[in-house]
């Protein structure tokens, strides 16, 4: 096979509001999210490999590069689903924070999928590229989709894109305190306090983006993993508490965390508000929808 190598963006996104409404027969939450994709980004590079041999490899350490991989897991799924004849060899490039809530693995997944579809000339349907992406995880979908914002019902893999214009200014903070989700979401429910909000409505935040009124998408943030992150990493809260001193739009917790992220006026203030966290903390980006 002659194909040469090529390399493919995969973006990393924010959870603009996050509400958990209940618990699903297969284990997994029910969920309603506004995902926002923002133009932090990984590359992956795709180049032939021999027949049936998946090789990962990855310039940031912590990401393993076997079955672990999701990017491993979207290449073994469509392996053996479409019955390909071929190999792969797949170089991540990191740029997205680990384990941060910023959903880099799920749509390092995506961009294998897309990826894989055309180094090994498979033309897969939009559904049948839908089908692998929820079998490895429940964002994964959202990237398979070309829009900067999108509606996530579901487990947060039924996806409406979304026609609105507004493009947000953001600062994302990262500290060194890797969460997992599943120890998020195993955590959820188990206080009053991570009780859902039955008057939770996505549909003011909506209206806000419409308008492109950016003071209302602040106000309106929500992540009803808040609680659970904190009871998980409580120094966790000094750090949202000294964001929220300037005075941002609105600030909240990206997924399962630990990032947490402002939603800022303009380019220039979330620039300020990343100057002044850059001092203390080694991961701090200002990003933009995307």
């Amino acid at each position: 096979m002659s194909v040469k190598p090529f390399s493919l963006p995969s973006y990393a996104k924010l959870n603009l509001f996050l509400h958990v409404t209940g618990r699903r027969p297969d284990g997994f939450h029910e969920l309603v999210t506004l995902f926002e994709r923002i133009d932090l980004h990984d590359d992956i590079t795709f180049s032939p490999a021999p027949v049936g041999e998946i090789i990962i490899s990855c310039d940031d350490g912590r990401v393993p590069c076997d079955e672990r991989n999701l990017v491993y897991k979207a290449a073994a799924l469509l392996l053996k689903g479409e019955n390909v004849a071929h190999g792969a060899r797949i170089h991540i490039t990191k740029r997205i924070p680990v384990a941060a809530g910023l959903a880099g693995g799920s749509s390092n997944a995506a961009t294998a999928i897309m990826g894989l579809d055309r180094l090994w000339g498979l033309g897969l349907s939009s559904v049948r590229r839908l089908t692998y992406a929820r079998k490895i995880g429940s964002d994964v979908a959202f990237f398979l989709y070309d829009t900067p914002l999108a509606l996530g019902t579901g487990r947060g893999d039924r996806i409406k894109p979304l026609t609105s214009q507004a493009r947000l200014w953001h600062v994302l903070v990262v500290p060194r305190a890797p969460v997992l989700t599943k120890d998020v979401y195993g955590l959820f429910g188990k206080t009053a306090s991570c009780l859902t909000k039955p008057d939770a409505d996505v549909t003011m935040m909506l209206r806000s983006l419409k308008q492109k009124d950016f003071a209302g998408v602040g106000r309106l943030l929500l992540n009803d993993l808040e609680v659970p992150i904190l009871a998980l990493k409580p120094h966790l809260a000094r750090l949202k508490a000294r964001l929220v001193r300037q005075s941002p739009a609105g600030v909240s917790f990206s997924g399962s965390g630990p990032t947490v992220f402002a939603v800022t006026a303009s380019e220039a203030e979330a620039l300020r508000i990343k100057d002044i966290f850059s001092r203390t903390y080694r991961q701090v980006f200002a990003v933009r929808t995307f």
